[in-house]
């Protein structure tokens, strides 16, 4: 990680000056080399870890006081373990390489800990201290400063996934390649939620211009003044979206067989484009590739005063492709074809659009799968959401 936040923060910079090998894994402070005594009477070294609270790269009062441990439970200089501090003992992944074996907690009053100096050094003196005892050279100060690499792809440190346990299965969705095939209602609604996720790339695919009646179906609220410049729908959205995720990619291009290049490279598609050549040209470009992708589609119909009718999701791997040419349309328009109807409305999109990024993250073992299915529908009067074409 950067160096920024140990810059920024003066209880992270104290760290580092006193000597604490100290650096940001994650959403983890992590504090390594840090001595201490095991049942046999042996120093060893073990690696602290703490969940980070941070607003703008600034850090923020540590929540909550407890503390990873990665070693065995650590001793006093007898060899009894230090009851001060138990609190549970369970291995765990925590991601990004990261793993412990006990949780401890050392709370020093009603308040807690004032800044994660205070905490990190709190816990590093109760450890390494009985380590002291049998050998006065034993400390945590070894003044070692880790090499910074700043591979991160985001702006700033993404501190959810690890404050709530499931860091390990958000890297499952590191290192991906992602293209969005349309970035209109629905594309724009998947941009929003991947560009919160730590994928390597997002390439935007959309050669239409982001007009007024696009405000009304996008995330965000975008001035007047935004549209009355008429930016394409793919630099508008990276415009905002970049702010965050630091790897979005736009093409403002037609999909045709001049650029189908733009698809070389990335690991899974979605397909949020209306039905037509430019579709068909992706899906066989994509089935050539060995690339998984999914499709949507929405249908709906002004009948009584009221609207009506179905969103699709469908999802098609190296593994299930035999329904896609029975789900999808390729051809543009038509009555009989209620997907093709311009029919419109934001919740709509953003539901459409929730159900293919779940579908995307269930393909990589991010959310459980009990059927996999490879085609669900939900229908808006009945609330019904069903399954289809299951492997």
């Amino acid at each position: 990680m950067s160096a920024a936040p140990f810059n920024l923060n003066s209880d992270l910079k104290r760290l580092r000056e006193e000597g604490y090998y100290v650096q940001i894994v994650g959403g983890f402070l992590v504090m390594r080399e840090v001595p201490y005594v095991n049942a046999q009477l042996e120093i060893k070294t073990g690696t602290l870890i703490s969940s980070l609270c941070m607003s703008g790269n600034v850090t923020q009062k540590p929540e909550p006081h407890t503390i990873h441990f990665d070693g065995d439970y650590p001793c006093t200089s007898q060899g009894t373990p230090i009851q001060a501090i138990a609190h549970q003992s369970v291995a765990v992944d925590l991601g990004h390489g990261l793993s412990a074996q006990h949780m401890f907690s050392s709370k020093p009053g009603p308040e807690g800990y004032s800044d994660y100096h205070q905490k990190m050094m709190t816990y590093a003196t109760i450890i390494s201290g009985h380590a002291a005892n049998l050998r006065p050279d034993a400390t945590p100060r070894v003044f070692k400063k880790p090499d910074d690499e700043d591979g991160c792809v985001f702006n700033y440190l993404e501190t959810a996934s690890d404050r709530v346990g499931i860091g390990a299965l958000t890297a499952r969705l590191e290192g991906q390649r992602i293209a969005i095939l349309g970035t209109g209602g629905t594309g724009s609604y998947v941009l929003d939620q991947l560009a919160k996720t730590p994928v390597s790339e997002i390439r935007l695919i959309d050669g239409d211009d982001f007009l007024q009646h696009n405000a009304v179906r996008a995330p965000g609220a975008p001035s007047i003044d935004i549209l009355r410049e008429v930016p394409k729908k793919v630099d508008y959205l990276a415009g905002i979206y970049s702010k965050m995720h630091r790897h979005i990619v736009p093409h403002a291009v037609q999909m045709n067989t001049d650029n189908l290049h733009l698809l070389d490279g990335i690991n899974f598609a979605f397909l949020c484009m209306d039905a037509g050549e430019p579709k068909r040209l992706a899906v066989q470009k994509l089935e050539d590739m060995g690339v998984s992708f999914v499709d949507v589609g929405m249908g709906l119909e002004l009948v009584n005063g009221s609207l009506g009718g179905i969103l699709r999701v469908t999802a098609s791997t190296p593994n299930k492709r035999d329904h896609i040419r029975k789900r999808v349309s390729f051809e543009g328009g038509g009555a009989e074809n209620l997907y093709a109807s311009n029919i419109q409305v934001a919740e709509l999109n953003m539901m459409n659009a929730a159900l293919a990024v779940i579908k995307w993250k269930k393909l990589l073992g991010f959310y459980r799968d009990l059927e996999n299915e490879h085609h669900c529908s939900y229908t808006t009067d009945g609330n019904m959401l069903l399954n289809g074409d299951s492997l």
